[in-house]
C-alpha cells in the first residue's frame, strides 16, 4: 500500500542522510502543537490498561509471521478479545497486508470483511509484484472472510449498507487519510455499540504518534472524544462507546506492573 512505499522511501532517505531524523522529530512537534491547539492544553491521549479488555485466560495468537509491517501480538490479542466478546461479531478492516489481523479475528467472528488496494493498484504505485501478491496471504482462503478492493479515498462506503460491531483502521497513516477513513467509518459503518480500533496510533507501545491521533480526533465528532483511548502495551487507539474505564497518562519510561507469558511453536 501507499503507506509502505512512503515508509520505505523515508527510511532510505534517513539512512543516506541521518540528519533527516531531526525533520521527523520536528514534524511530530508540529502535530503536538496542533493537538494542543485543538484540545486547549498539552494533550496526551488517555491510556487504558490492556488487561481491562483481555479475557482472564489470555488469548492465543495464530497465525503470526514475525515479519515486517505487521501488528504486535498484543495488538492482535486486543482485536481477537474484542471480537470474542461480541456474539455473532461482524468485523470490518481497512488495510489487510498479509492478513494476520483478520485471520486471527476470523477464528472468533461470524463474518469478516476487509478493504485494501487491489494488486493492480498496488503494482501501479511501483511496488514489487511479490509485495502486491502477498496481501491476504493468511486470510484469502478463509470461508468467513470477504476481500473487497478499492482506495478508501474514493470507495463508496455507503453502498455497503451494513453496520459492523468491530472495525479496524490500518490503512494510510498520514493525517488526511486517517481523518477521511475515520469519518467514513463513523458515518457509514457503525451502530451505537460499535468499537473502532486504529493501528499505528503509537510508534511503539510507549511513544504515541501525534499525526495519527490528530487525524483520529479531527475525524471524530468532539462529543465522542472522551470515548477514545490509547491501549497500553499496544500501538492501538480505540473508540469504546460503552463502559466506564480506569485510565492513566502514559509517562515513559513506564514501569511494568505486569508481564506476559508467551508460548511459541511453528504451525
Amino acid at each position: 500500500m501507499r503507506k509502505l512505499k512512503r515508509g520505505l522511501q523515508a527510511l532510505l532517505k534517513i539512512a543516506r542522510q541521518p540528519s533527516l531524523l531531526n525533520l521527523l522529530l520536528d514534524e511530530d512537534a508540529a502535530w503536538d502543537k496542533k493537538l494542543r491547539k485543538l484540545k486547549g492544553k498539552a494533550y496526551r491521549l488517555p491510556s487504558l490498561d490492556l488487561r481491562q479488555l483481555l479475557k482472564p485466560e489470555g488469548q492465543t495468537i495464530a497465525p503470526f509471521a514475525f515479519l515486517d509491517g505487521g501488528s504486535l501480538p498484543t495488538d492482535l490479542a486486543l482485536l481477537k478479545s474484542l471480537a470474542a466478546g461480541m456474539p455473532g461479531c461482524l468485523y470490518f478492516e481497512i488495510g489487510t497486508w498479509r492478513g494476520e489481523s483478520v485471520a486471527n479475528v476470523a477464528a472468533v467472528a461470524k463474518e469478516c470483511t476487509t478493504l485494501n488496494l487491489s494488486p493492480e493498484q498496488i503494482k501501479a504505485l511501483g511496488l514489487p509484484n511479490a509485495y502486491a501478491d502477498l496481501h491476504g496471504y493468511f486470510s484469502k482462503t478463509l470461508p468467513n472472510v470477504t476481500q473487497l478492493y478499492g482506495d478508501t479515498a474514493s470507495f463508496d462506503f455507503a453502498a455497503l449498507n451494513k453496520q459492523y460491531d468491530l472495525i479496524f483502521i490500518d490503512g494510510d497513516h498520514h493525517y488526511n487519510m486517517v481523518k477521511s477513513d475515520t469519518e467514513n467509518v463513523l458515518k457509514h459503518l457503525i451502530h451505537e455499540n460499535s468499537v473502532v480500533v486504529w493501528h499505528d496510533a503509537a510508534y511503539t507501545p510507549e511513544k504515541l504518534r501525534p499525526e495519527v491521533i490528530y487525524g483520529i480526533l479531527q475525524g471524530t465528532p468532539a462529543a465522542l472524544h472522551h470515548h477514545i483511548y490509547h491501549i497500553s502495551n499496544t500501538q492501538c487507539a480505540v473508540y469504546l462507546p460503552q463502559g466506564q474505564w480506569e485510565t492513566f497518562i502514559l509517562n515513559p519510561p513506564h514501569k511494568p506492573d505486569f508481564a506476559f507469558e508467551v508460548g511459541l511453536r511453528v504451525m
